[in-house]
């Protein structure tokens, strides 16, 4: 059917026009957000796509990179105080942001230390009502209610947390944290979102929201590459947003788009084989990168005991049992073309440090073991367990149905409900749904995003417990952690955390997530991080358009 399908909208594409040539002799960057964006305000860079987008126009303090290390970008340098609670930033001279009438008659200012004061204020704004608000959480604040965040001068800065928390750095990381001008923000006021002005690689040249978006390359950008010429190498990005997966693959086999993320279109049985490799039609025409995810896909169990409807759940052996009954490697083969690694360790996926001391120490599929949990249960081969309805939205009904098929090979009766993706997640924040699965995809490069998931003072629907599990002993570990600024020490009591979620069983960890990335043999400089970045300042296009 894929084939037949490729064959027809290939020869519509054919016979259509040629793409615009109004760039000719630049070197462009083309690539598809099938879902659309809804804002280029760094504020409101909330879903990944809006992240990719917005990362491209400006810059934060810090940056990461590609083995996930926090480095200098905005701030050359930095200090924290022996109590953890003071960082002190230094900020490069030569950062300016892009040129614009807000400034003058096309002209530009350098970033100043009260920008940063400015941006990191207006985060928590009431009256912006920006989803990364929380991001500031950490900050301590003044008699006024604003960030207490004091300007030495130009360019010295200090920021004060309430406590230590060694994740800090890696918060700024974040794309709400990119630094805006104040006369930007005053000039358009709502139609910012539409009119960014940053300092990143790339400058805004234009939008029609669900067409296409157009970058230029900043002339005046302040990194260097290590040879020292200025970055970025790129003329132009142009983003397109065609909702059809198909038409966007048949574009990129055209050479029309340069680079395709995911597996979400049917393509991926054209493009992979069963165990995740490149199929070899395409070993000379495609570049196939891919990388360990900062996501953990999971089904949870809602464990809060007073308001708990399915008593039977609240039984540590039975989600044990559940955990062990189904093959996840068999899972990832068939369902996903091998992309994915089995959820061999606790909560805390692949790529983080953490990961690897309780690397093995989870769960794989061993019907012995669910055997001996159902009995001690008192469910001797499933005899009296009540259906269980694990719910879920249509894009995971597949891996849900499987795990019903193998865990009535046990006696433990499935019953999968699908929902709205947002009903689904609404109803799991409010407590609603017993068994439910739910993914979390990291904020920022540190355990502690992880972990924070199973505090007690996190309950949903204020926080993101969803299961609403609660342990006095994981809770001390967690605070104990935060203050740890060793990190070596630090990852050893986030391994024993993540062991008792382990031992507790709230969850079912099912895989953690791969980057995956297609991309021309025309194109080089991009790489894979396990953040799913798209970073397009070191990017090169050999062929000239």
């Amino acid at each position: 059917m894929f084939r037949a399908l490729v064959i027809i909208i290939y020869l519509v594409l054919l016979s259509a026009c040629q793409p615009e040539q109004r760039y000719n002799g630049k070197t462009i960057f083309r690539f598809n957000i099938p879902e659309g964006i809804t804002s280029l305000d760094p504020a409101f860079a909330r879903s990944l796509d809006n992240v990719s987008a917005v990362n491209q126009l400006f810059n934060g303090l810090v940056q990461l990179n590609d083995q996930l290390k926090v480095t200098p970008c905005i701030a050359k340098s930095w200090e924290i105080s022996a109590d953890g609670k003071r960082y002190r930033f230094h900020l490069r001279p030569d950062v300016f942001f892009h040129k614009s009438v807000v400034f003058g008659a096309d002209s530009t200012r350098k970033v100043v230390a009260n920008d940063i004061i400015y941006s990191f204020n207006r985060l928590v704004d009431e009256a912006l009502l920006s989803p990364g608000k929380w991001v500031m959480n950490k900050l301590e604040r003044k008699s006024d209610g604003k960030l207490n965040i004091m300007a030495l001068n130009d360019s010295t800065i200090d920021v004060y947390l309430k406590q230590e928390f060694p994740p800090f750095l890696g918060i700024l990381s974040m794309q709400y944290c990119a630094i805006v001008p104040k006369e930007a923000v005053e000039f358009y006021g709502k139609e910012f979102r539409e009119n960014p002005i940053g300092t990143g690689p790339f400058k805004f040249k234009y939008w029609s929201e669900n067409s296409k978006l157009v970058y230029l390359k900043n002339q005046n950008y302040f990194e260097l590459d290590q040879n020292g010429e200025p970055l970025p190498y790129l003329d132009a990005v142009a983003i397109s947003f065609i909702k059809d997966q198909e038409i966007a693959f048949l574009k990129f086999l055209k050479k029309e788009i340069d680079y395709l993320s995911g597996l979400k279109g049917s393509y991926k049985d054209e493009l992979l084989n069963s165990r995740g490799a490149l199929n070899p039609k395409y070993q000379d025409r495609v570049i196939f990168e891919k990388s360990p995810y900062l996501n953990t896909e999971y089904l949870g169990f809602y464990v809060e005991r007073s308001q708990a409807e399915d008593q039977q759940l609240l039984s540590k052996e039975l989600r044990k049992a559940i955990n062990y009954g189904f093959d996840r490697v068999k899972m990832l083969n068939y369902l996903r073309n091998g992309i994915g690694f089995p959820a061999d360790g606790g909560f805390i996926p692949r790529g983080l440090p953490a990961y690897k001391l309780n690397a093995g120490l989870g769960y794989s599929f061993q019907a012995d073991s669910v055997m001996a949990l159902l009995k001690r249960a008192g469910y001797p081969n499933g005899q009296g367990l009540k259906p269980i309805v694990l719910s879920t939205s249509a894009e995971y009904l597949d891996i849900c149905e499987y795990l019903q098929s193998q865990l009535a090979d046990f006696g433990i009766p499935i019953e999968v409900s699908v929902n709205q993706a947002a009903t689904n997640n609404q109803m799991i924040a409010h407590g609603e749904l017993e068994f439910f699965r739910k993914s979390w995809v990291a904020d920022y490069p540190d355990a502690e995003n992880y972990l924070s998931l199973f505090r007690s003072k996190n309950f949903s629907p204020a926080g993101p417990n969803y299961t609403h599990f609660s342990s006095v002993y994981y809770d001390s570990l967690y605070n104990l952690a935060m203050q740890t600024t060793v990190d070596s020490i630090r990852f050893m009591r986030y391994a024993k955390m993540d062991s008792i979620i382990i031992d507790e069983a709230p969850i079912v960890p099912l895989f953690y997530d791969e980057v995956v990335r297609f991309t021309q043999p025309t194109i080089s400089g991009i790489g894979v991080n396990p953040m799913n970045l798209l970073v397009l300042k070191y990017a090169k296009k050999s062929e000239v358009n």
